[in-house]
């Protein structure tokens, strides 16, 4: 199922150039109610855009698993949250990566490239601090890579940065809402915002957060 996913990611949204499993299915904790992580390398000027394409592509592919298990960060009103964009980076943050520390290497030591893999070796490669917290990622390969590596299905061009504002202003929406429908499971809240932490300075919408503090 995630595989399929993330061919149909890629071919509607050919500004992303790398993606890997992430959080509980990479790590071997996943649970039937689990959403799926990704992470993601994307083109300057477009993580907000990915964040809707992902977004908007989950809840299509969710439609056909509106059976699936749900716990209270999975269940949504219209089907189950399947997929989250954990960690978005622009291809300009990858070398140096603002954070080369233990919780950055594990991260990447846990994630499970399944497309681009080339750009997964490159932030090693330039980054080799990471090696100092965990040396296994040198010789980390990508056993789960989609072969033959799925081929965007619309151009580029389609999709300027200068897009990206008005996928900000769609994507806020979209985070006031769900953090809107988690209002009353504060355990909810608490590990969206424990997993945030974790990410930061990446994170995307941190005003938000901080005008509901």
């Amino acid at each position: 199922m995630t595989q399929r996913f993330v061919r149909a990611l890629v071919a509607c949204a050919p500004f992303i150039r790398s993606v890997w499993i992430a959080g509980s299915l990479a790590s071997g904790g996943f649970r039937e109610s689990d959403d799926v992580d990704l992470n993601l390398v994307v083109d300057d000027g477009h993580r907000h855009l990915a964040y809707v394409a992902v977004n908007v592509l989950g809840v299509l592919h969710a439609l056909a698993h509106r059976s699936k298990p749900v716990d209270d960060l999975t269940r949504r009103p219209v089907a189950p949250r399947l997929m989250t964009a954990n960690l978005i980076l622009e291809r300009s943050q990858l070398a140096p990566l603002a954070r080369q520390d233990e919780g950055m290497a594990f991260e990447l030591m846990v994630s499970e490239p399944v497309y681009g893999f080339e750009l997964f070796r490159e932030i090693v490669d330039r980054n080799p601090a990471l090696l100092d917290h965990f040396p296994q990622l040198a010789s980390k390969g990508a056993p789960l890579a989609i072969e033959p590596a799925p081929r965007p299905r619309v151009p580029r061009w389609l999709f300027p940065a200068a897009m990206d504002g008005a996928a900000r202003v769609v994507g806020q929406a979209a985070w006031r809402y769900m953090q809107w429908t988690r209002r009353n499971r504060p355990d909810a809240l608490a590990r969206v915002a424990f997993v945030r932490e974790t990410m930061r300075p990446y994170t995307l919408f941190d005003e938000i957060d901080g005008q509901c503090r």
